[in-house]
């Protein structure tokens, strides 16, 4: 792997080799000369949270590597014809497909079959890697899934290190290891390593900015950049200094200008940058009426995806379009009617259910809301679709909330925290400790 990396980072290529010399100052030590950045460092991590998570998103679901003859390529490296070039594209893209489409087991045999055929080129590993990421990121958040994500990841990183360190003025592999890098970091943060994540957010962005540099043409690293530069400028007080000084600075105009020209000019980016556009617009922004050209959009290009069809119908919620939500709650309710799988039509079945509870709280009919978390607890699959056990357990922590009732949310909140598979609902858990949600929210749509 590239030395800047290693020198400042501490990392061999799969883990932290580094410690502080005998008689330094400890962490503990710093910290306890500094409650106020103490303080401050949840939130700070939060953040940088959801910006390492976009960076790797962003590589994870529409980066496709396109293997650009190199005069200088080095003989280790795998030499691909035009022919094998065109036909790994291909099939990483169909593999995008699968992984959007929630069809995991396609796509992992698909990216195992390019990983056995082209050892040496980091894409089909870098998308093995994805196949676990995609289930983490759909509820499958058990430790076994964790762990192999993490060793994945590793060899994609391994492979595309050395890649770079063999061209180094290839700009797609600049990019590749920049969204991998992303991906290290957050695996630390997850881990509370929050120092190394940092850095290593500092390095995606780095490898991003190279990506630049060699081909300003390049619409797909500015999704990347757009990320950063629109989270970081969202923060403020010394969380906005800490991110400045331990990566750089952003602007949140710059940010948003770079995600809407990947969105509109990106060939393989596009998608997601809309993706990123509609949470930025409904979770930071609250400005619906952006989010729900966005996301219409991606209604129309997967309409088999359940996620974008509840985020339309709750758009319609906050921007009070009665009709329109009654629309999309009817589209998910009929598409579970004409499913011939039925674990397949009860997980369409269970998205309208909580999506008709997000109705009922933003209207605060929280009665309604705890009858329809009812019928979700009676109809839950934990093996098959364990979000909808977490995410449904969280809402019922929103509504004591809601109502008031602090003792009862906090309880459920550190059930979460102790669940063996939170969904991703833990993050959320851990916030609404810190504080109770309050009316109007945007997370209440989450």
């Amino acid at each position: 792997m590239n030395s800047k990396i290693r020198g400042r980072c501490g990392f061999s290529r799969t883990g932290i080799v580094r410690s502080a010399p005998e008689g330094a100052p400890t962490e503990a030590d710093s910290w306890s000369a500094c409650p106020d950045l103490r303080k401050a460092i949840p939130r700070f991590i939060e953040m940088i949270h959801i910006i390492l998570y976009n960076i790797a998103i962003f590589v994870s679901l529409f980066l496709v590597y396109p293997f650009p003859a190199q005069a200088e390529e080095n003989a280790k490296l795998t030499v691909l014809s035009q022919y094998e070039r065109s036909l790994l594209q291909a099939n990483i893209i169909k593999g995008i497909d699968m992984l959007y489409s929630s069809r995991f087991d396609e796509a992992e045999e698909l990216f195992h079959r390019m990983a056995s055929a082209y050892p040496s080129v980091p894409a089909p590993h870098f998308y093995m890697a994805m196949v676990s990421w995609s289930r983490l990121a759909t509820g499958f958040w058990s430790k076994a899934m964790v762990e192999q994500f993490r060793e994945r990841l590793d060899k994609a990183i391994d492979i595309a290190g050395s890649r770079v360190d063999e061209v180094p003025g290839d700009a797609e592999n600049h990019l590749f290891l920049g969204g991998a890098l992303g991906f290290k970091g957050r695996f630390e943060l997850m881990k509370e390593n929050w120092f190394p994540s940092f850095i290593l957010a500092s390095d995606a962005v780095d490898h991003l900015n190279r990506c630049l540099k060699i081909d300003p043409t390049n619409k797909e690293v500015l999704l990347g950049l757009g990320i950063y530069e629109y989270y970081t400028a969202k923060m403020s007080g010394i969380l906005k200094f800490l991110t400045y000084l331990l990566i750089r600075k952003g602007g949140k105009e710059k940010g948003l200008k770079k995600l809407h020209t990947a969105a509109a000019d990106a060939i393989y980016s596009a998608s997601e940058a809309k993706s990123t556009l509609v949470h930025i617009y409904m979770f930071m922004e609250e400005d619906y009426e952006k989010a729900l050209s966005l996301v219409s959009d991606l209604v129309a290009r997967y309409p088999e995806t359940t996620r974008y069809h509840f985020l339309k119908g709750v758009c319609h919620i906050f921007k009070g379009e009665e009709d329109a939500y009654k629309e999309t709650l009817s589209t998910l309710i009929s598409r579970k009617n004409i499913i011939a799988s039925q674990s397949e039509a009860m997980k369409w079945e269970r998205v309208a259910d909580y999506l008709s509870v997000t109705y009922a709280m933003i209207k605060n009919d929280l009665d309604s809301a705890i009858l329809y978390l009812e019928r979700l607890r009676e109809k839950a699959d934990p093996e098959g679709d364990p979000a909808m056990v977490a995410w449904p357990l969280l809402k019922t922590a929103m509504v004591y909330d809601l109502r008031g009732e602090r003792e009862k949310a906090v309880g459920i909140y550190h059930s979460i925290l102790n669940m063996d598979n939170g969904s991703g609902a833990q993050f959320l858990a851990k916030r609404y400790l810190s504080a109770p949600l309050r009316k109007g929210d945007p997370f209440i749509g989450y």
